[in-house]
């Protein structure tokens, strides 16, 4: 079938009303008027956000009135983090490439043999305890992992069985074909929970931790055809219809899928639609519940509309397991705790005033990149992540380590050179908040933030002011003292209200700084 056809078709009885009508009780959702219990947190994600616009057609804005948020204290937790690392590991890190997205692109034996890659994969590398004193090492307060990627392989030691997945060459075409296997790490010869032992290393040093899992799931067949999935139906447009512009959801199935298409297959049936959202939900269970405290979920991508209704019930079922996790906003909408700028800083401080975290990666893709020259500096790690806790947020480097567990020596030398500038500058980043209203920068090349007792000012210069700083929207208190970070020498300075603060600057200041000083400025004012 053309790959165009397979967005548009739908029959009259559509797939998708008689999966919902036909799950069992535990699995439907039963409606309920009225509004959730409140939080002094917002909950409205910004309606640019391409995963919301993706789900806003049919997961309500307003959520059920049972359902709960992660506690205020989790949100503080969250927002007190401030700079976290991003990893993604998993079979792809054999191949150097981006974390599962070229499998869609890939020819029928390319993705046989991708699929098998798992069964001689042995990263004796990986070392807890060395990745998580990187960590520290980096001034990373959290860490977030991949535990599913899209490609459905569990980096974890998953109790659920996939019962059906894609023979690519079976003669006459590709096939569903019965199977039983977990398909995750247990199953290598390395055959260790990497999840459990980076839980257990992170625990120990005090590190938050976010389990990053993916709704959809390409190896099992019972998730199809929910987005992207490389199987397809002929009722794909009603069951993972990708939003309300359907010309948009074209465009990016082709950008996904390329010249090749999908793969076209019949309907799912109900059989298998209970069968999908029960390990789906199982999945989500085990990494909340087996691990000790897990304090955030990071979902990604959606389902799909006919299926909502029981991802729904899977977040009512989790938030009572495990009533403080934040989870990730991704295919659950306004459901979600956090929000997520992927590849980019918001250019505005009201850009969400959902709690959030950008993600960016270091080097050119999320997961391992073998080119030194594509890591984008230390430099650009402090200056996103001022940017970021100035306007209210968090900042992630994303990196991937190769196949055998190990990092590229480049992002190893960034992140610790920017482990080495929080040393000094921390106490202005680390749990601090914005300043009210556009008071969060001043010009281009210098950013505040404050302590949560308004007491303290902390500005940074992005780059090096000269013999003085002039500050217009900073009123020191009387006597206050005034210290470049790093320095014990209280810097002179003067105040009026027309010519605003002027912090006197001398030059053997610059000379005494370290490399890794020079990054940014910082600068604390008592006010």
């Amino acid at each position: 079938m053309n790959r165009r056809k397979f967005l548009r078709n739908s029959s009259g009885a559509t797939a998708g009303t008689v999966i919902v009508n036909s799950l069992p009780s535990f699995l439907r959702f039963q409606d309920i008027s009225g509004k959730p219990k409140k939080s002094k947190f917002s909950h409205r994600l910004p309606k640019s956000d391409t995963h919301y616009k993706a789900t806003s057609g049919y997961v309500e804005d307003e959520p059920v009135a049972e359902y709960t948020w992660a506690p205020d204290k989790a949100y503080e937790d969250f927002m007190d983090m401030k700079f976290g690392i991003r990893l993604h590991w998993g079979i792809y890190s054999n191949t150097q490439k981006e974390a599962s997205w070229p499998f869609l692109k890939m020819s029928l034996n390319e993705r046989n043999a991708y699929e098998e890659l798992y069964k001689a994969w042995d990263p004796v590398g990986f070392d807890a305890d060395e990745w998580t004193d990187f960590f520290v090492d980096s001034g990373a307060k959290m860490f977030s992992f991949t535990s599913k990627h899209h490609d459905g392989f569990s980096m974890f030691d998953t109790k659920t069985r996939v019962r059906s997945h894609a023979n690519w060459l079976a003669p006459g075409g590709t096939k569903m074909e019965d199977c039983d296997v977990a398909y995750s790490i247990m199953e290598t010869p390395f055959k260790r929970d990497v999840v459990k032992e980076l839980c257990d290393a992170a625990h120990k040093k005090g590190l938050k931790i976010d389990l990053y899992f993916s709704h959809p799931d390409w190896y099992d067949t019972d998730f199809r055809p929910y987005n992207y999935h490389p199987l397809q139906v002929p009722d794909a447009a009603t069951l993972a219809v990708l939003g309300k512009d359907r010309r948009s959801e074209m465009e990016e199935s082709e950008k996904r899928f390329g010249e090749s298409g999908p793969v076209i297959v019949p309907n799912p049936d109900p059989r298998e639609v209970n069968r999908m959202m029960k390990r789906h939900r199982a999945q989500l269970e085990e990494l909340v519940t087996r691990y000790g405290k897990i304090d955030m979920v990071c979902l990604d991508q959606w389902l799909g509309p006919t299926v909502w209704p029981q991802l729904r019930e899977t977040m009512l079922y989790l938030r009572k397991l495990r009533p403080d996790v934040m989870y990730r906003a991704r295919g659950i909408g306004n459901y979600g705790d956090c929000y997520t700028p992927e590849g980019f800083v918001p250019g505005s401080k009201e850009n969400s005033d959902v709690p959030w975290f950008v993600i960016y990666p270091l080097g050119e893709t999320f997961s391992y990149d073998p080119h030194p020259d594509k890591y984008k500096g230390s430099k650009w790690i402090v200056d996103n992540l001022i940017d970021s806790v100035a306007k209210g947020g968090n900042f992630m480097a994303a990196i991937g380590p190769d196949g055998n567990g190990k990092f590229h020596p480049k992002a190893i030398e960034q992140l610790r050179q920017t482990g080495a500038w929080l040393r000094v500058n921390g106490e202005g980043i680390y749990a601090t908040r914005a300043r009210e209203g556009e008071l969060w920068k001043e010009g281009e090349q210098v950013r505040f933030t404050r302590s949560k007792d308004n007491k303290t000012v902390y500005g940074f210069s992005l780059e090096w002011p000269g013999d003085q700083l002039v500050l217009q929207s900073v009123k020191p208190k009387e006597r206050s003292k005034i210290y470049l970070m790093g320095s014990n020498t209280p810097l002179k300075w003067i105040y009026d209200s027309s010519g605003g603060l002027v912090i006197e600057l001398p030059t053997e200041l610059i000379a005494k700084m370290s490399k890794a000083g020079k990054l940014a400025y910082g600068f604390k004012i008592e006010v």
